[in-house]
């Protein structure tokens, strides 16, 4: 199967690409690498998933929404390339956690975006480099922030 058939097979939805809050552009493209800017988890009827890792929601919750977070990266992947069958592989994910001081399973937190690309890029493809690190605070207070790169296919 080939990477849009991967997704397909999940059965998941995909929420809608979020419009920039600010000045930058969803994702850019420089040689044979995506440059994706931080993404935030927007459920399919465009709301948000607000709340602090350790006081609002615990580790399992704000795994689900670093998954959240990991669909809306690939809506704005297809919305901006056409498809996902255009990007090769995973170079790397940086994970940004809104959490409390206390609260220390980032990692955890991030996989649920990383388990979801090797889902769909498999694991010599969806697995590449990565920092999942704690925030005092994300914008809207959402729970999670993701950014990525992408290799593009040949």
């Amino acid at each position: 199967m080939n990477v849009a058939e991967n997704f397909a097979a999940l059965g998941l939805v995909l929420p809608p690409p979020p419009a920039p809050k600010g000045v930058y552009k969803p994702l850019m493209i420089v040689d044979k690498f995506v440059y994706v800017s931080g993404h935030g988890p927007v459920l399919p009827d465009g709301s948000l998933l607000h709340g602090k890792a350790g006081q609002d929601v615990n580790a399992d919750g704000a795994k689900l929404a670093a998954q959240q977070v990991g669909l809306t990266i690939l809506s704005t992947l297809v919305a901006q390339l056409g498809s996902l069958n255009r990007i090769k592989r995973v170079i790397k994910i940086l994970g940004m956690v809104n959490a409390t001081p206390e609260f220390g399973t980032h990692p955890h937190v991030i996989n649920g975006c990383s388990e979801l690309f090797v889902k769909i890029w498999g694991q010599e493809n969806g697995v590449g480099v990565r920092s999942a690190v704690g925030m005092g605070s994300l914008p809207d207070n959402i729970t999670v922030e993701i950014e990525a790169i992408f290799e593009l296919s040949d």
